[in-house]
């Protein structure tokens, strides 16, 4: 009894807290057929938001699959002082609220902030603009790739690695040829999950953004505006469209996570 108790209370709480809101916003999303769901969809601001949400996610994918592939080297394969210290600072993202987040890109790289001053005396304007939108982007999900490509990095060694090298391979053919095999399929992993919340961020985007409609307005921030302003047509479908994106990332997930 207890065994089926427990399954009841794991659906229900299923049930009520992600299944049916999600249900609902899609029986919203269409309740009137398809022909509002794609005006919607293509309307000048709904497709620009679109446009900056995949050029932030790219980036900040981008930037963090190379950070995090090769600080996952730094931390399996050599020893160095400070070594516990930059473990801990990865994962920071994960314990500081998006919001702080944001205020603290404000705080060094807004328009009066030293930094912030010295880029826009350069021509870079970094906060209420898209360089700011992916930095915010990339904190919030810099620990995923790295934490996934650490325990495989550990379980593989680096017999194979040795080997190369004593062979006369440089270091990048043995990157190329040992290291990016191995790990590929975790590296995948945590790319789909970068990606994921790179998408889907709201916080730390909307501190940094400015919520410029048409400029720098992603797709999570022309749910909420268009909401706001009654317009649930294109706030429905547009949730509809992100979660779809979520599905598909789970079941790429699924498909990609290590066996074991």
């Amino acid at each position: 009894m207890a065994k089926y108790g427990l399954r009841a209370l794991a659906l229900l709480y299923l049930l009520f807290l992600l299944v049916l809101p999600v249900v609902l916003i899609g029986w919203r999303t269409f309740e009137n057929g398809l022909g509002p769901v794609l005006e919607a969809l293509t309307t000048p601001q709904a497709q620009s938001a679109f446009r900056v949400t995949l050029i932030v996610a790219f980036w900040a994918v981008l930037a963090n699959t190379v950070f995090g592939v090769g600080t996952a080297i730094l931390l399996v394969r050599h020893d160095f002082p400070g070594k516990r210290l930059l473990s801990a600072l990865i994962d920071l993202p994960m314990a500081v609220s998006p919001v702080v987040v944001g205020l603290a890109l404000i705080l060094v790289y807004g328009r009066f902030a030293p930094v912030g001053g010295w880029l826009e005396n350069l021509g870079v304007q970094v906060i209420f603009s898209i360089p700011g939108m992916v930095m915010a982007a990339v904190f919030i999900s810099l620990p995923l790739v790295i934490r996934e490509v650490i325990p495989v990095l550990e379980e593989l060694g680096d017999e194979q690695e040795q080997a190369a090298r004593t062979l006369g391979a440089g270091p990048w053919q043995t990157f190329r040829r040992i290291t990016i095999p191995g790990i590929r399929w975790a590296l995948a992993y945590g790319v789909v999950l970068c990606l994921a919340r790179a998408l889907g961020e709201y916080g730390a985007v909307a501190v940094v953004s400015g919520r410029l409609v048409e400029k720098t307005q992603t797709l999570t921030l022309f749910v909420e505006e268009r909401f706001q302003n009654f317009d649930e047509a294109s706030a429905f479908a547009s949730a509809t469209a992100l979660a779809l994106v979520a599905v598909v990332t789970l079941l790429l997930t699924k498909i990609l996570r290590p066996k074991g």
